[in-house]
Order: structure tokens, then C-alpha cells, then sequence
């Protein structure tokens, strides 16, 4: 009875898990593979397929109000994945190789509060912030790009600080000693040793402060003003009324980008994989 037990329950195992993966992947994906597919529905009904076509995109190369707000989108993205990278690194830095100074803690809880807090929390604060500013010194004039981008490099910066902190905590720093010992300066250690090192987590935090800041509705929405409407925040007064078969067709047009660059990068790391094979 028992070797039976046990045979049943490797069977109901066996099966367990690949169903389970299954139903995650559906899960996680249908969703999106569902938006792919009505993006080509003649019908501007997204709940009623009447044909295949591709009219959808031609009006998506026509609306300049979409084209626009993804432009606007873009260099926001960029600045702002831009600044986090530098105020985040040296951040990072500061944490991983300055274990004790006096505040450390307070500046530890500092730059990962972003990590924690509402964005809607920081939006407000932001915002107050913005708008004290200008009573009193009278800077930022308004709200606009520049605030948006102040905003998205707050929390941004939080993320990257993470990964560099991570990154240099895994780092032998015998290799940055013998440097200096063989008479290397400290900024030569930097920039020769240590930062060459961080390179892989350089990319990847700029990389997730670039999709962050790209995704970012909350936030985008207490610090914007008159013309600097962004991506999501076009997308979202749509939906609102409505979800157009544009959005649709933005959607599968970004997730076909990001697919192939995710495809890019993988291949890249085959490939790199086999020659240090």
C-alpha cells in the first residue's frame, strides 16, 4: 500500500507542476495575446470579431495626438533614466562602500523609501513640493517636462541604487586594492576597475528606470501640466471613454519591440555563452 501511495502521489506530482506552469503562462499571457489578436478586428467593438484587417495600425500612424504624447514619452524616459543612473549610482556606491558615516541609516531609509512608499503618496509630495517651490523662489515656473522629470528621477533613483548597491556588495574588492597598491589613485580605481565592473548593473538599472518612468501614470499625473500629456496619461483618458482599437494596436506595436529586443539580448548571451565556452 505504501509503494503504491508513493507512485500515485510521483504521478500527481508529475502532472501537478507542468499544469500548474500552464495556467500561470495563461494567466500571465492570454490576456496579452488576446489584446494582440483584436488589434487586427475590423469591428470597433474589442468584444466582437468581425473580420481580419490591418486599418487599425494606419489610423494608429495618423493620430498625432498618440505619436506625440509616445515622443513626449521617450525623452522623458530617457532624461529621467539618466539622472537615476547617476544619482543612484553614486547613491549605491556611497552605501556599498561607506559602511559607516553619521546618518547612514537616515540616507539608507531615504533612497529606498521610494521603494515602499504609494506612488500616489509620492505624487502628492511632489507636487507640494513643486508648488511650495514656486512661492517661494519662484522655480519650477509651472508644472510641465522638467517637473515630470524631477519626479520620475525621486524614484526611480531607488532602483538603480539597489542594484549597484547589490552589484558592488557581490564585487571582490581585493582586485580595487591591489590597484592601489600598485599605485593607482582612487578615481583611476573608479573609472579603470570599479566601474567597468558595475557595467552589467549600469545597463540593467537604466534599463528599469527607463521602463518606469515609461509606464508611470500616477505620479505623471500630479506633476504634469498644459502640454507635457504623456503616453500613459493619454492612454488612460481614452480608456476611460472607451478602449479604442488604437490602443490596441499601440500596445501590440510596443509589445512586438520589446519582444524583439528581448529576443536580441537572449540571442547575445547564447552566443557570447558559446564563445567563452
Amino acid at each position: 500500500m505504501s509503494g503504491t501511495s508513493l507512485t500515485d502521489g510521483f504521478v500527481r506530482g508529475r502532472w501537478f507542476l507542468p499544469t500548474a506552469l500552464v495556467f500561470g503562462l495563461v494567466f500571465l499571457y492570454g490576456p496579452i495575446v488576446t489584446l494582440v489578436v483584436y488589434s487586427f478586428n475590423e469591428s470597433r467593438l474589442v468584444t466582437v470579431w468581425s473580420g481580419f484587417t490591418v486599418k487599425w495600425y494606419g489610423s494608429l500612424a495618423h493620430n498625432d495626438q498618440i505619436l506625440d504624447a509616445a515622443w513626449l514619452s521617450l525623452k522623458i524616459a530617457v532624461a529621467s533614466a539618466t539622472g537615476a543612473l547617476v544619482v543612484g549610482t553614486l547613491a549605491g556606491y556611497v552605501l556599498s562602500r561607506f559602511t559607516r558615516f553619521r546618518g547612514r541609516t537616515l540616507f539608507a531609509g531615504m533612497v529606498s523609501a521610494p521603494l515602499v512608499m504609494p506612488e500616489i503618496i509620492t505624487g502628492i509630495s511632489m507636487l507640494l513640493m513643486f508648488v511650495g517651490l514656486e512661492q517661494v523662489i519662484g522655480w519650477p515656473a509651472g508644472r510641465g517636462i522638467l517637473t515630470i522629470i524631477l519626479a520620475h528621477i525621486t524614484f526611480c533613483m531607488s532602483f538603480v541604487a539597489v542594484i549597484v548597491q547589490s552589484r558592488l556588495s557581490g564585487m571582490d574588492i581585493s582586485v580595487e586594492e591591489a590597484a592601489m597598491d600598485l599605485g593607482a589613485r582612487p578615481v583611476q580605481v573608479f573609472f579603470l576597475i570599479t566601474l567597468p565592473l558595475m557595467a552589467p548593473a549600469l545597463v540593467a538599472g537604466w534599463l528599469l528606470a527607463f521602463s518606469l518612468s515609461l509606464d508611470d501614470l500616477v505620479i505623471t499625473a500630479f506633476v504634469s501640466g498644459p502640454g507635457s500629456t504623456t503616453l500613459p496619461l493619454v492612454i488612460f483618458s481614452k480608456v476611460r471613454l472607451g478602449l479604442s482599437p488604437e490602443i490596441n494596436a499601440l500596445a501590440t506595436v510596443i509589445i512586438t519591440v520589446v519582444s524583439i529586443g528581448v529576443f536580441c539580448a537572449a540571442m547575445y548571451q547564447y552566443r557570447r555563452g558559446k564563445s567563452l565556452a
